[in-house]
């Protein structure tokens, strides 16, 4: 579950540039809804705000890519209050007390490097080089008459 959110926030991310990349990217992904049975083309409806996408759509992205890295960020926070009161499940059944370590101080300063190398990375990515990971054609503003040359059909 927390994966699927994952990758749901960046594609929402991704399409809020709104350039041509981002409108395809959208188009493509929206339409696999379709692929549900009876309801495939309600949900379509409903997820683009209208019968194509607009605006809402890009307003019901962003939101979405505001709201759900707090879900994540709790159900992470859950899982591991959990994992630590109640401890890994075993699928062999043996008793794995022998080899414990305390989580505090040996994970948790560990944890909190990598965090901070984390966050360091990003800032200067995003502070120096916003454009790095862009790709080129999503500059040109979206346009829905008009595909990117190099996307071709199957």
């Amino acid at each position: 579950i927390l994966l699927i959110m994952l990758m749901a926030t960046s594609f929402f991310g991704y399409v809020l540039p709104w350039g041509q990349m981002s409108f395809w990217a959208a188009t493509v992904i929206t339409n696999l809804l379709t692929a549900i049975p009876y309801l495939g083309a309600i949900l379509t409806t409903w997820f683009w705000g209208g019968f194509s996408i607009d605006n809402p759509t890009l307003t019901r992205f962003f939101a979405l890519h505001f709201i759900l890295p707090f879900m994540i960020i709790s159900l992470s926070s859950i899982h591991i209050i959990l994992l630590h009161s109640e401890g890994s499940n075993n699928p062999l059944g043996t008793n794995p007390d022998t080899d414990k370590i305390p989580f505090h101080p040996y994970h948790s300063y560990k944890d909190a490097l990598m965090i901070t190398a984390m966050i360091t990375s990003m800032f200067i990515i995003m502070s120096f080089m916003p454009d790095l990971f862009n790709d080129p054609e999503n500059f040109s503003k979206a346009n829905p008459l008009v595909t990117p040359q190099h996307i071709k059909p199957e």
